[in-house]
């Protein structure tokens, strides 16, 4: 085993006598740089914008949510509501009741989400870090906050107490519809948007925030109705341990959901998105990568000679194969090397200092990430070993004659 990787490394950095071979073995070395570079930019750059697009919806979703399995709600007592908060590894707790609504405002129409929030929903979410322009609705007032999108869609100003946000939901029951007077079919409230919320695009269509006996008299629901809860988790609580101790403490079946999976069709779409590019980026390396086996290929028809001379020194021919696979893999590793060195000297300067620009404000996201790196290792280092092999199987007794 020594004698094939000695020789194979001298190989590597000597010479060949022809001028050509050492061309073709450069032009392998840099096809290997180049493609484990690329890999490693593109892994970062995409892992920057999930995380970049994550952030957005992340400060909004808390870290466990219940939600009734059957209906629309679940009943808690307050006694329950007091077990909840002092169950260990929980920091806070809140109430939400939320339902579809019909919003109206000077002649313009919208369909969202009421959010009705308790006053530790402020403890679950940081409303500091979404609110746009405005306060956050002052309890018992009538005030609600609204989305970015919302806003534009109804010209709706914040603190116009002379025209309120008409809001709109359909009466509870099975009777039907007058046809003279449709509106009573409906509950009505009106109300003043005391601020402004900015998350994304699709959530600041979505919701209007209101306090939760505001919510609660306009669906008509009691006082024990709730549509879900949500929690915030001590930093060293352990999720596996607190989900079975909810489940427990609800006399009815509850689904219980953590921050991603509250997410879940964002996330599957995002790593399909992230495995895609990796096939794609892998792909192009691959046939980058290939012409290493071409060059081993040029390395034994130039060391024929040698190849002869270490036959007749008793070498077997596997392990003549051993010799330019080695050689393959060392040049391989020597790229991949080189490249990641450079893959991260550019993502760290693009972290640093913002080369290459989305806006003139906005740096495009990347994320140094280890994963990446091990994955760029692995995945080049198997494309050139595999390379290697193919070409050092081009060693057989038909080339000694």
């Amino acid at each position: 085993m020594r004698y094939p990787i000695y020789i194979a490394k001298r190989y590597l950095f000597s010479k060949s006598n022809r001028n050509a071979v050492n061309i073709i073995s450069g032009i392998a070395i840099v096809a290997v740089i180049v493609g484990s570079m690329a890999l490693f930019i593109v892994l970062s750059g995409f892992s920057g914008l999930k995380h970049f697009a994550l952030q957005f919806t992340n400060v909004f979703d808390s870290d466990l949510k219940v939600n009734p399995a059957k209906g629309k709600t679940l009943s808690i007592s307050p006694e329950q509501f007091v077990q909840l908060q002092q169950l260990e590894g929980v920091d806070a707790v809140s109430k939400i009741i939320e339902e579809r609504i019909f919003l109206q405002y000077q002649g313009k129409n919208h369909i969202a989400f009421i959010k009705g929030v308790d006053s530790q929903y402020e403890k679950v979410i940081p409303t500091d870090s979404i609110l746009f322009s405005g306060d956050w609705m002052i309890p018992n007032q009538d005030e609600v906050v609204v989305g970015f999108s919302i806003v534009n869609k109804l010209s709706l100003p914040i603190r116009d107490y002379g025209n309120l946000l008409e809001v709109y939901v359909p009466k509870p029951g099975t009777g039907q519809i007058n046809i003279l007077d449709p509106s009573s079919a409906f509950t009505k409230r009106k109300v003043v948007a005391s601020g402004i919320y900015e998350i994304n695009d699709e959530l600041n269509g979505k919701y209007v925030f209101s306090d939760l006996e505001f919510a609660r008299q306009l669906l008509g629901l009691d006082s024990l109705q709730v549509s879900s809860l949500e929690f915030k988790l001590n930093p060293g609580a352990v999720e596996e341990t607190i989900v079975p101790q909810l489940t427990a403490m609800f006399p009815e079946e509850v689904v219980i959901k953590n921050r991603i999976q509250q997410n879940d069709a964002l996330y599957k779409m995002l790593n399909a998105e992230n495995l895609f590019t990796y096939l794609f980026v892998s792909l192009i390396a691959a046939i980058a990568i290939f012409n290493l086996a071409g060059t081993i290929i040029m390395v034994i028809l130039e060391k024929r000679g040698n190849i002869r001379t270490l036959f007749f020194l008793g070498l077997t021919i596997g392990e003549i194969r051993k010799i330019f696979f080695y050689n393959g893999l060392m040049m391989t590793l020597l790229g991949v090397a080189i490249g990641l060195f450079l893959g991260s000297a550019a993502v760290l300067l693009q972290l640093k200092f913002g080369l290459v620009p989305i806006t003139p404000t906005l740096p495009y996201p990347v994320k140094y990430n280890l994963l990446n790196l091990l994955l760029v290792l692995v995945t080049i280092s198997a494309l050139g070993a595999l390379a290697s092999k193919i070409a050092s199987l081009k060693v057989t007794e038909k080339l000694l004659d």
